[in-house]
């Protein structure tokens, strides 16, 4: 089936927002879903799609709409319905017409319009030109990137994007100018549609990544994700019996249909191919949690491209028992209420309250006017525009964080943390904002909001007194998303730490499956506690399971069911250079060294601009003991990093080690031009210069080494035996003697005194 084919089908929606099946009005078909497809669709080959039974049609939005018509005109139209366009309907024409020539931030394009074709004539630093053809649009605004074919089957959404509410193009990565070869270039692998797009863009999507040969022959029911991949595929009963749209079970399920808009607004780790409607997220996705510096600010508030999920699993609001369709109406899109006059959040925050069914918490009072200090109707008065404050992702894709945080300039000042008074009040300082947030609020700004916020960030700092901080945290924190974070920012820590080990233990039975897996994470590589692994083996949920068995892979081939679902999360992004390293890094917990350097090599080739996956190469290869290569592989990785002594250090003592001596010299000397606080790279870099001939700098880089670290005793001693060598034996003794100041149990220099 050609691109073409498959493009030219039904309209589109941009992820999985939708209620399940029982959340439409009930309906009987007049014909049976056994019958033939809907005219004019383009039936998909055999088993693709997305679970839909042999004896299914597949059914589109068309199929659908004969019973739910006025769903379906909601839907229509809607940022949802229209993420991903085919020719034909995206209205291309004026992005096309009287532009010769486009470039922002590197990127340069001519966008060509002839004889009914789209293409995007690629423009590199050197004038050569590249043809691509345009085969579809990717999103309906603030911007519509242009889809392209680089090779057959494999699309790639150019960088330069139509906007069509300002009509004109603009570079979706403002002033990056990603080179070619990046990762993240829009020619890279980071910017494939069919791994990293489609599955949030289209219904029914299947990768068909082929190994081997490197290719995609991806196939789709229709575009966007349309009405089965939020509800699921209909059965020949479905509308006979109308669900009950009242009561708890309906609370309950809409606490289960969230997790469906999670499936695209998140960011995450897929653990298996496809994700069911109605599944438990944990069991299908790793949800990304403010772990690791960069991606989201200490306190929890988005930062990078984050999307929704993460905010609001960690919000107190969730925890309460807020859930999507309580703020949104998943076929519109749109809140369910106005939030201009604050009526979204008054529903549930005007007296009386609410009491929330599932948990039993009374949701405040609140006067929106006392508690904002701003007059009534002004944007500072605005519920969101204080608690769901807007960021820019993709220059022009404005934002709300979903993590109902208060706003905290104090934060601003100690950790750099957003806040939304000087986002709006631009021309006053964050003092101001300080001293006013004091006045107002008092104590209660002194929150646990605040106490996270510091704890993460110290332990993300590698600071040890984020242990103790994490730790009391832990003691009485009640959101499971938090506990998961606290654990996951302790686990480096836990080898010496028995509080940790405790804390993990007794996590591992936590109600949360977020939680267990990150005690599986935990427990990993401590001694003595396999017996919770082997129990994490056999939780009811995947991510557990998987944790538990990355902590003993040795083992995972005793269970064959875990062992075929495993085997198929290994292969399921081998397209990627992350799926690379996850195979490579699961054959080296194993020892299985050359196993290793394969896939963890590959991915190298794939993102060559990342020190991380050079360095777990380099490791690796040392493990192998391919000395000389992973010196190489150690000094590539150090070279990414400018600004890092230590790797440099690290590809100097590597290379010393293989025997290439004036590499480990020219990798120390940049080491210490680096960091000259590194004694143990100028200790080195002495003792090799010495065993090169070099006196002089060898005398030069010990005396360094030994004012950057002058508690060691090593350093002045080592001085002490190159001047009694050279006969200077005053000098030397002279050495000695500070050597013997430091430790006076130092034998060496001992024997060098009279």
């Amino acid at each position: 089936m050609s691109w073409g084919q498959r493009l030219g089908i039904g309209l589109g929606l941009w992820w999985g927002s939708g209620l399940l099946i029982f959340g439409v009005a009930a309906c009987r078909k007049a014909d049976s879903p056994d019958s033939a497809a809907a005219p004019g669709l383009t039936a998909l080959e055999p088993g693709a799609g997305r679970r839909l039974p042999s004896t299914t049609p597949h059914q589109t939005s068309a199929y659908c709409q004969e019973c739910h018509r006025e769903v379906h005109a909601a839907w229509t139209g809607t940022d949802h319905a229209n993420a991903n366009q085919p020719i034909d309907v995206a209205g291309l024409a004026a992005a096309f017409e009287g532009y010769d020539r486009i470039e922002d931030g590197g990127a340069v394009f001519r966008p060509v319009h002839e004889a009914g074709e789209y293409r995007m004539v690629g423009v590199a630093a050197d004038g050569t030109e590249t043809v691509y053809p345009v085969r579809a649009a990717l999103g309906q605004k603030p911007s519509r990137q242009m889809l392209v074919e680089t090779e057959p089957g494999r699309i790639q959404p150019t960088d330069m994007a139509w906007d069509p509410a300002r009509a004109d193009w603009f570079n979706v990565f403002g002033q990056e100018n990603r080179r070619p070869g990046e990762w993240g270039h829009w020619t890279g692998r980071g910017m494939n549609w069919n791994s990293m797009c489609a599955h949030c863009h289209m219904t029914g999507f299947q990768k068909h990544y082929d190994v081997a040969a490197d290719r995609y022959n991806s196939t789709w029911t229709e575009h966007g994700i349309s009405c089965i991949q939020c509800h699921g595929p209909v059965s020949a009963g479905h509308g006979s019996t109308p669900p009950d749209l009242t009561g708890l079970d309906w609370i309950k399920d809409r606490r289960t249909a969230e997790q469906t808009c999670a499936y695209c607004h998140a960011r995450n780790e897929q653990l298996t191919p496809e994700f069911p409607p109605g599944a438990l997220y944990e069991d299908h996705f790793r949800l990304t949690l403010p772990v690791q510096s960069g991606v989201f600010y200490p306190d929890g508030q988005q930062l990078d491209e984050d999307f929704n999920w993460t905010s609001v699993k960690l919000s107190r609001m969730h925890h309460a028992g807020v859930s999507c369709m309580d703020c949104h109406d998943p076929h519109t899109s749109e809140t369910i209420l106005p939030v201009e006059n604050n009526a979204l959040c008054m529903q549930c925050h005007s007296p009386p309250g609410r009491t929330m069914p599932l948990t039993g918490i009374q949701s405040p009072v609140i006067d929106p006017t006392a508690h904002s200090r701003h007059l009534d109707g002004s944007t500072g008065n605005q519920c969101v525009s204080c608690h769901m404050p807007t960021a820019n992702y993709m220059v022009r894709s404005p934002r709300h964080d979903h993590g109902w945080l208060k706003p905290d300039p104090l934060m601003t000042k100690e950790l750099d943390i957003p806040n939304a008074c000087n986002s709006c009040h631009t021309e006053e300082t964050v003092d101001w904002a300080v001293a006013h947030t004091d006045a107002w609020y008092g104590e209660k700004m002194d929150s646990r909001q605040r106490q996270r916020a510091r704890a993460v960030a110290a332990a993300q700092a590698g600071k040890e007194a984020g242990v103790d901080q994490l730790l009391a945290l832990w003691s009485d924190e009640d959101i499971p998303a938090w506990r998961a974070t606290y654990l996951q920012l302790l686990t480096p820590h836990a080898d010496h730490h028995p509080e940790i080990v405790a804390a993990a233990r007794g996590a591992a039975a936590h109600p949360d499956p977020m939680v267990r897996a990150a005690a599986m994470q935990a427990l990993t590589g401590i001694p003595g506690q396999a017996d919770l692994l082997r129990a994490g083996m056999k939780d009811p949920v995947r991510l557990v399971r998987f944790d538990a068995a990355w902590g003993l892979p040795q083992e995972i081939e005793q269970n064959p069911e875990l062992a075929a679902e495993y085997r198929t999360y290994l292969d399921l992004a081998l397209d990627q250079p992350g799926g690379q390293l996850r195979k490579g890094q699961f054959f080296a917990n194993l020892g299985r060294w050359e196993e290793a350097i394969g896939p963890i090599h590959q991915a190298t080739q794939w993102d060559r601009y990342s020190p991380g996956i050079h360095q777990t190469h380099a490791l690796v290869l040392q493990a192998a003991d391919r000395l000389p290569e992973a010196a190489n592989a150690f000094y590539r990785a150090a070279r990414l990093e400018p600004a890092n002594g230590e790797a440099m250090f690290t590809a100097g003592l590597a290379f010393a080690e293989s025997g290439k001596f004036a590499e480990a010299e020219t990798a120390l000397s940049t080491a210490v031009q680096r960091d000259p606080t590194l004694h143990r790279a100028w200790y080195n870099l002495g003792l090799l210069r010495n065993q090169q001939g070099d006196t002089a700098g060898a005398l030069h880089a010990l005396s360094e080494a030994e004012k950057a670290g002058p508690q060691i005793a090593d350093y002045p001693y080592a001085a002490a035996t190159i001047h009694w060598r050279l006969g200077d034996r005053d000098t030397a003794r002279a050495a000695a003697q500070r050597a013997l100041a430091i430790d006076p149990a130092y034998a060496p220099a001992r024997r060098m005194l009279p």
